[in-house]
């Protein structure tokens, strides 16, 4: 029986592997990676250093095709898509968080925020009410005009996570967001993500930090370029609103 795109996992990977280069040089970064993700899930990737789960975030951020497997998101095979398609797929449905903020030295927080959607052409004054939407959804909207320069980190982060939510994606890909962060700011970030989350919005994370991936629902754990175990259920659990 064919499932309804509801009933769907909005990711599927079936034996992605990932190759770089070749003959002797050749190092298989993933090995047959099998993982599903479900709309609305808050997910914690984990392993060590080389383990496969940052070849695995460019996969699933369309940034890198796999070697082999099937790569779905919404029921597509993203595989087998071409560069525009998938950059299409990008700028659509995903957005990106980073461990540095990445944000432009010289623009305001609504400047930055702005960015994707002058990519998309958009129109200024429809910039620039999305970017303070966007602004509000992470408690920044009072400090719009304010440069990264008089911003705390976890402002500067909060800031990034306004524009990866500018394009309002369907999926947060989030890389150690917490990685230039202190405890406590740390603790306000992932605070904030839960919370988007609970509003609809699926995260996915990679973190080497056990206390931040409590928050998740699901906890990822690689070694070698494979899922080694998937716990589900964690501390911080929050049911869907």
């Amino acid at each position: 029986m064919r499932q309804s795109p509801e009933s769907q996992p909005l990711i599927e990977l079936e034996g992605i592997t990932k190759t770089f280069g070749e003959g002797a040089a050749a190092f298989q970064a993933l090995k047959g990676v099998d993982l599903t993700i479900d709309r609305g899930d808050f997910v914690a990737v984990m392993g060590p250093s080389g383990s496969g789960k940052s070849t695995t975030m460019n996969v699933l951020g369309c940034l890198d095709v796999p070697t082999s497997g099937v790569f779905r998101f919404h029921g597509v095979e993203v595989q087998s898509l071409d560069r525009d398609q998938r950059s299409l797929l990008r700028r659509r449905y995903l957005g990106f968080v980073f461990q540095g903020f990445n944000l432009l030295a010289r623009t305001s927080a609504l400047e930055n925020v702005e960015l994707p959607l002058l990519y998309r052409g958009e129109s200024k004054a429809a910039r620039c009410e999305a970017a303070m939407r966007a602004l509000d959804q992470v408690g920044l909207a009072p400090w719009a005009t304010h440069t990264p320069a008089e911003l705390s980190g976890g402002q500067q982060q909060r800031v990034a996570i306004a524009r990866a939510l500018v394009t309002q994606p369907d999926v947060l890909l989030a890389d150690e967001p917490t990685g230039n962060l202190d405890t406590e700011r740390s603790l306000e970030i992932m605070e904030l993500l839960t919370r988007l989350n609970g509003e609809g919005i699926t995260v996915v994370m990679v973190t080497h930090e056990e206390e931040m991936a409590q928050f998740a629902r699901t906890i990822v754990h690689f070694r070698d370029g494979l899922v080694e175990r998937i716990d589900r259920g964690a501390r911080h659990r929050v049911e869907p609103a």
